[in-house]
């Protein structure tokens, strides 16, 4: 019966903690965002500058499956952010129909502060654990991350790649 108890409060523990951590990570990269240069974007817009900037100019349907959000509330955001000044949309010369987005010099910087947003947030995390802990760590959120894309993208979303 310990044990059950035990298991019970584990399942509440992690839980709580990955609830937690959750809404942490997004308010405080919010808050670090307000507080940076670039304060005129929302999340859900810097983490498509985020999209365009980690894989480079790639067309809408790319973008929109990376994210995985529809083509239509991609098309919203690009319009957005290509009105702000942080992407640049160019049609295909040869194939008009292919839109390939690129993020524009605000838009680098932009991705710029964000991606040191995370990597200072990582080297917190790992600066005090040793080797084998980092592993144990990255080995557990891979396990989490797996369960989410197994459990809930094959419902939703098209299968993960």
């Amino acid at each position: 019966m310990c044990e059950i108890k035990q298991m019970k409060e584990t399942e509440r523990v992690l839980n709580d903690l990955l609830v937690e951590l959750f809404k942490d990570i997004l308010t405080i990269e919010e808050k670090a965002l307000r507080n940076s240069e670039i304060f005129d974007l929302t999340m859900r817009e810097i983490h498509t500058i985020e999209a365009v900037g980690r894989i480079g100019s790639k067309t809408m349907g790319e973008i929109a499956e990376n994210l995985r959000v529809t083509l239509g509330t991609l098309t919203t955001a690009v319009n957005r952010l290509v009105k702000k000044g942080y992407l640049i949309r160019k049609r295909d010369q040869k194939d008009r129909r292919m839109v390939y987005i690129k993020l524009s010099d605000s838009g680098k910087k932009a991705f710029d502060i964000h991606e040191n947003f995370h990597s200072q947030m990582i080297n917190t995390i790992v600066k005090d654990l040793k080797i084998n802990e980092d592993m144990i760590l990255v080995k557990s959120l891979r396990n989490i991350r797996d369960y989410f894309h197994k459990e809930y993208h094959k419902k939703w979303d098209k299968p993960y790649k």
